[in-house]
C-alpha cells in the first residue's frame, strides 16, 4: 500500500490522539485545543503545522512543528521545532521518513529534550548538540507544595524543604525604576521594537507581535504578556503562563547586556507572578549566562539541564555561538496534565 506525507486537516483529529496515546504522550483530546496547536491560523506563519503520514488513507505517522526563525549577520533562516512526533508501534522508520520530510521544508529543526527513545534516535537523524536550556524553580509560597501531595506524600516534604530553602536564600534585588504594563493582544503595537536579537555570541530566535498574538490565544494555558519600561521606554517584557499553582516566565527580554537589567526583568515577573494567591512556584528556563545569571541573582535553583539539538539543512551552518532558548520555542510553555505538577 503506497504511503504518503500530508499536512493533516481537523478530520484527522482522531487518528493523531490516537497515535499520540499508542506513543504515551498524554495527548490533548479537546477540539479547541488540537485546533490552536495545528490548524489555526497564523498571520506570522502562512504554512501547515501538522503533518501526518499515511499508508493508503490511514495516518501512521505524526508530526507538528513550532515555527520560528533566527537571523544570524545578514542571513535568515526558518527553524521548526517538531512537537507531538509518533508514529504507529511496529511501523519502523514511519517517525524518521516524516521528520526528514519536515526538515527539508526549514533552514534547521530544533530538539529541546524528548524522551530517551527520541534522544536515541535524533544523532542518526542529524542532530548535533547545540547547548542546554537548564530549568530554574523559585519557591512563592512554600505551604501550597503540599497540595495535591497525597498521589505522591513521600515526595512533598523534601520539596517543602527545598522550596523554605530557596525563600530563605531569595534576595531578589528591587527594581523601582523600571514599570511594568499588561498588554493585550489588541495593544501588540506597544511593545516597539523591545524585541530579542542576535549578537555577542548569542543567536536568538525571532519574535513578532503576530506570534505574540497566536499565543496570548493559547486555551490550554492562559498567557499574559507585560512590556517593561524604564524612563519612559519599552525597554523588554516578560511572557508568563499559568499552570495549576505554577506560573511559568514563557519567554523574556530586555534589550540590555547589563546584568543588573536582566535582574531587574526576572524581578518584576516575580513580582507579577506572586500577585496569584493560588500560585506556589513560578519557573523559566535559561540557556546563555546573562539570562542564568539573573534567575540565580533573584533567588531561583537550577533543577535540570534539557540538551538542546540542532539539526541544519544541508548546506546550512550550525547557530553561531550560545543558541538561546525559551519555552515558547516548543510546548514547553503550556503542557500540564491539569493537576498540581510542582518543579521545586
Amino acid at each position: 500500500m503506497s504511503r504518503s506525507i500530508r499536512p493533516s486537516t481537523p478530520a484527522d483529529a482522531a487518528a493523531i490522539v490516537a497515535l499520540l496515546a499508542q506513543a504515551g504522550l498524554r495527548p490533548h483530546t479537546e477540539p479547541e485545543h488540537l485546533d490552536w496547536k495545528y490548524w489555526r491560523p497564523r498571520s506570522d506563519w502562512p504554512g501547515p503545522r501538522s503533518f501526518v503520514l499515511t499508508e493508503g488513507t490511514a495516518p501512521i505517522a505524526h508530526a507538528a512543528i513550532v515555527p520560528g526563525a533566527w537571523s544570524s549577520g545578514s542571513q535568515r533562516a526558518s527553524v521548526f521545532h517538531a512537537i507531538d512526533w509518533a508514529a504507529r508501534p511496529g511501523e519502523a522508520g514511519a517517525g524518521a521518513t516524516l521528520m526528514k520530510a519536515i526538515g527539508s521544508q526549514a533552514g534547521a529543526l530544533i530538539a529541546i529534550g524528548g524522551s530517551a527513545d527520541t534522544l536515541a534516535i535524533l544523532p542518526h537523524l542529524g542532530f548535533r548538540a547545540a547547548g542546554a536550556a537548564t530549568l530554574y524553580v523559585r519557591t512563592l509560597r512554600p505551604l501550597r507544595l503540599f497540595d495535591g501531595a497525597g498521589r505522591a506524600p513521600w515526595r512533598a516534604l523534601p520539596r517543602f524543604v527545598r522550596g523554605v530553602a530557596g525563600v530563605v536564600a531569595a534576595s531578589a534585588p528591587g527594581a523601582p525604576e523600571w514599570r511594568v504594563r499588561r498588554i493585550s493582544a489588541e495593544g501588540l503595537e506597544q511593545m516597539g521594537g523591545a524585541l530579542p536579537v542576535s549578537g555577542r555570541g548569542t543567536t536568538a530566535l525571532e519574535r513578532s507581535a503576530a506570534l505574540f498574538a497566536h499565543w496570548l490565544a493559547c486555551p490550554i494555558a492562559p498567557m499574559r504578556l507585560y512590556a517593561l519600561k524604564r524612563a519612559g521606554r519599552v525597554r523588554g517584557y516578560f511572557l508568563l503562563a499559568s499552570a495549576p499553582a505554577q506560573v511559568r516566565i514563557a519567554d523574556c527580554w530586555v534589550d540590555s547586556e547589563e546584568p543588573a537589567d536582566w535582574r531587574a526583568l526576572i524581578a518584576c515577573a516575580v513580582a507579577e507572578a506572586r500577585l496569584d494567591t493560588q500560585v506556589a512556584e513560578i519557573v523559566g528556563w535559561a540557556s546563555d549566562p546573562l539570562h542564568a545569571g539573573a534567575f540565580k541573582a533573584c533567588g531561583f535553583l537550577a533543577r535540570e539541564a534539557t540538551p538542546v539539538q540542532v539539526r541544519p539543512s544541508p548546506g546550512s551552518a550550525m547557530p553561531p555561538g550560545t543558541l538561546r532558548v525559551q519555552m515558547l520555542d516548543n510546548d514547553a510553555a503550556y503542557l500540564h496534565r491539569g493537576r498540581n505538577e510542582f518543579w521545586t
